[in-house]
Formats: structure tokens, C-alpha cells, sequence
């Protein structure tokens, strides 16, 4: 058992929930979060004042799940990537876990 993690611009939250169905990932958790690209953008966002957004709305979801689920999920995300025309790519990490209950 693994930690997966994948992150995307909330544009991609329905795909990504698609992608999860078909490498059979049926227990996740999501999160609605704010992506930054560069350092200085969040400085910017954390002042008192900040003179606009610098964030993108993202979603961030989690699964303990199985190596097979994990790889089916990580050729389904590349395929998913190619096409892109964005520069937001889905994103996904993968966490070992060492003991859990």
C-alpha cells in the first residue's frame, strides 16, 4: 500500500475523477487548494494588501491504494498529459508508507 497524490487546476477535477474510475480507485479524498507557481507570486499573495491573485484554484486528492491501481492511474495521467494545450499538467506523487492501521 501507497500514498497517492495527485494535484490539478480545478478545471481538471471532472477528468481526474475519470481517470481515478478507470485505473479502479474508488476511495480517495479531495481538497480544494491554491497552486503557485514561483516563490515571489506567493510573496506577493501574503501581503496585507496584494494587488491581485497570483494563485491558480486547484484540487488536490489522495488515495491509499495498491502499486497496480497506481500504475494504471500514472498511464492513464501521461496520456492524459500529452494532449494538453495548458501549461497545467495533472500532477502525481507517489509515498511509501511504512506502517499504517
Amino acid at each position: 500500500m501507497k500514498l497517492l497524490i495527485v494535484t490539478a487546476v480545478e478545471q481538471f477535477e471532472k477528468e481526474v475523477l475519470q481517470l481515478f474510475k478507470k485505473a479502479n480507485i474508488e476511495s480517495f479524498s479531495a481538497s480544494d487548494i491554491d497552486g503557485y507557481k514561483n516563490a515571489s507570486s506567493f510573496l506577493m499573495n501574503s501581503s496585507w494588501f496584494p494587488s491581485k491573485k497570483s494563485s491558480a484554484e486547484s484540487s488536490m486528492f489522495f488515495s491509499f491504494t495498491e502499486n497496480e491501481k497506481i500504475d494504471t492511474l500514472f498511464i492513464l495521467i501521461e496520456a492524459f498529459n500529452k494532449n494538453l494545450e495548458t501549461n497545467n499538467p495533472i500532477k502525481a506523487a507517489v509515498v511509501p508508507i511504512e506502517k499504517f492501521i
